[in-house]
């Protein structure tokens, strides 16, 4: 993270997670990472993307050790209360629907407002993992419509609270991350692990990534390799 200040702070939210856990490692042993905080549920039970209280209580401790120059939010889910993504409109459920929502857009928009406020007044990074499937004018084979709805929803929030932050930090970046075909527990029912990227290097991939962005007014939306994904 060669942009950022020497001797950065960072804090990664979902940190329990394949991918949360590898960006926590890489910080921890980044040479120029003076700290890298961390909230998961493994490391506090309380921590509930579902309910806006307990995110608020649970994200207390870590908001008072800010500012970040990086913040990364490695939260989400796939699999619904045991179900996969749609296949058909036919097998919508509204309740599954609901949780998709919270825990794909909700939660992170209440972790958004909460976090934009601790970001360093320099250069600094808000990073937020998304999708493919998130991006509406990408949708070439349909289906999904939870997950698809819930990525697509989020990445109008991000949107919108990068444009509203630039006016305060002129040097803030905003992006939403496709990490790339990972093998991790999230993605193991969908993809050949044969084929997929491990999470350490899908997040080396990143970082390196996330660190030539420049600002803009409005945030990013690229994948692990660096390259545009269009909203």
């Amino acid at each position: 993270m060669k942009s950022l200040q020497k001797n950065f702070r960072a804090l990664v939210i979902g940190s329990s997670g394949s991918i949360g856990s590898a960006f926590l490692s890489a910080l921890t042993s980044h040479e120029n990472c003076a700290f890298a905080g961390h909230i998961s549920r493994k490391d506090n039970p309380l921590f509930d993307l579902t309910n806006e209280v307990a995110i608020e209580e649970s994200l207390l401790p870590v908001k008072a050790m800010g500012p970040y120059e990086l913040i990364i939010d490695a939260t989400g889910a796939l699999t619904i209360n045991g179900h996969g993504p749609e296949k058909s409109l036919q097998t919508l459920n509204a309740s599954n629907l609901s949780q998709s929502l919270w825990v794909n857009c909700i939660g992170p928009s209440i972790l958004l407002k909460n976090l934009v406020p601790i970001l360093a007044k320099e250069r600094c990074i808000y990073a937020k993992l998304s999708a493919r499937v998130g991006s509406i004018s990408d949708n070439k084979l349909g289906g999904w419509y939870s997950y698809r709805s819930s990525k697509a929803a989020f990445n109008m929030m991000l949107q919108t609270a990068a444009i509203e932050h630039k006016r305060k930090n002129p040097n803030s970046v905003f992006v939403a991350l496709q990490p790339g075909t990972v093998a991790s527990p999230l993605s193991s029912p969908f993809v050949d692990p044969a084929g997929a990227l491990t999470p350490q290097d899908s997040v080396k991939q990143m970082l390196s990534a996330i660190d030539q962005l420049a600002p803009t007014v409005g945030a990013h939306f690229i994948d692990y390799r660096g390259q545009k994904i269009a909203w």
